[in-house]
């Protein structure tokens, strides 16, 4: 695999020919596939020359063993100084192979967060409300952008279901390992005996999709308009904005009420749809590949319960890793980096393994 790497650099110099050609501007969907199979290989041409350099390094002081016997404390030196090396030589080699991964054609898009109450009552749906402010906050230090684009309020605070667009840089790469069932252990606020209840909620991450993932038919869809309900300000509840779009062959159902146009909830509905009907595409693709190769893609089982928050005792822990925090306050405030960072050096390594 590293032989292969040999002509890196020449690799980079078509990719930098390319981009410097003006008529490449004209295709925009060229142009961003090209930066960023250049941004990637600029950096494997970057590990690879750390790596050749290491290398050289420890063949330079093998051979300062071989031919300087007369001198030990320059070859103590020479072997504590190989031993260093090597270890930086194992790591450079992991980043190079974790960089030569096929690419998940979603890494580089934007994600729609759906975060639905499950058991629990509203104590689940005050917890929806409790993670959304969590990657939202997560989402800003990243300086990523959050769009609401559907919600369903119970009126104290909580919400049946939250819908939003998270747009930015590699978003759908950093939380793809999201998906799945989201435990909390706490004592509600209406609970008088302090008694911890336990509630669930169900978080979905789904890779927005293109005009050119996904062709729909105009007449594979229904489109309904109603009143909104629940809390709004003037002219939510007093015209028919809100809309409810059903894709007939699926029948897969989007509604928006959030605007007070309808056209706006029709354009936010659609947009939603069409990324739900790509997912759902593609989680019919990983049911058709064995349980094995499914884990090593890590698409995230959303019926598998994935992390635990327990508020009496400050901890979070995730189940895929057997990884505990006593650092609840600060994750839920949205320093989330030291569990999924983790989590996605987890899958990479999974994904090494089938390489080999």
């Amino acid at each position: 695999m590293f032989d292969n790497l040999r002509d890196i650099d020449e690799k980079l110099g078509v990719l930098e020919r390319q981009l410097a050609d003006p008529q490449l501007v004209s295709d925009q969907q060229r142009y961003r596939e090209i930066v960023r199979e250049h941004a990637n290989v600029a950096k494997i041409a970057e590990l690879y020359a750390a790596y050749t350099n290491v290398r050289a390094q420890i063949a330079g002081n093998q051979e300062l063993i071989r031919t300087e016997q007369d001198d030990p404390d320059l070859v103590e030196l020479a072997k504590a100084e190989i031993e260093e090396l090597v270890v930086k030589q194992t790591e450079l080699e992991q980043a190079i192979r974790i960089r030569l991964l096929p690419k998940d054609p979603n890494d580089d898009k934007n994600i729609f967060l759906e975060i639905r109450a499950g058991t629990g009552g509203d104590e689940a749906a005050l917890f929806v409300a409790d993670l959304f402010r969590m990657y939202s906050r997560y989402a800003e230090m990243q300086g990523w952008k959050v769009e609401v684009m559907s919600s369903n309020p119970i009126g104290i605070g909580g919400f049946k279901e939250l819908i939003a667009l998270v747009s930015g840089t590699q978003v759908y790469s950093r939380l793809k390992y999201e998906s799945g069932v989201h435990r909390v252990q706490r004592v509600p606020d209406t609970e008088t005996q302090g008694r911890i209840h336990t509630s669930a909620v169900t978080v979905a991450i789904i890779p927005e999709a293109e005009e050119v993932d996904l062709h729909i038919e105009p007449n594979e869809l229904k489109f309904d308009v109603y009143r909104s309900s629940g809390p709004g300000g003037q002219s939510v509840n007093t015209t028919d904005s809100a809309v409810r779009v059903t894709h007939l062959p699926t029948g897969l159902v989007v509604t928006c009420q959030d605007e007070k146009s309808q056209h706006k909830n029709k354009a936010k509905a659609l947009q939603v749809l069409r990324a739900r009907l790509l997912d759902k595409m593609e989680q019919e693709r990983h049911d058709r590949i064995s349980e094995e190769r499914k884990s090593q893609v890590g698409s995230g089982d959303r019926s598998e319960r994935i992390r635990t928050y327990n508020f009496p005792q400050g901890r979070v822990t995730d189940h895929r890793i057997n990884l505990t925090l006593y650092r609840l306050d600060q994750v839920m405030a949205g320093m989330l980096d030291d569990i999924i960072l983790p989590i996605i050096t987890h899958y990479q390594t999974e994904a090494l393994k089938s390489t080999r």
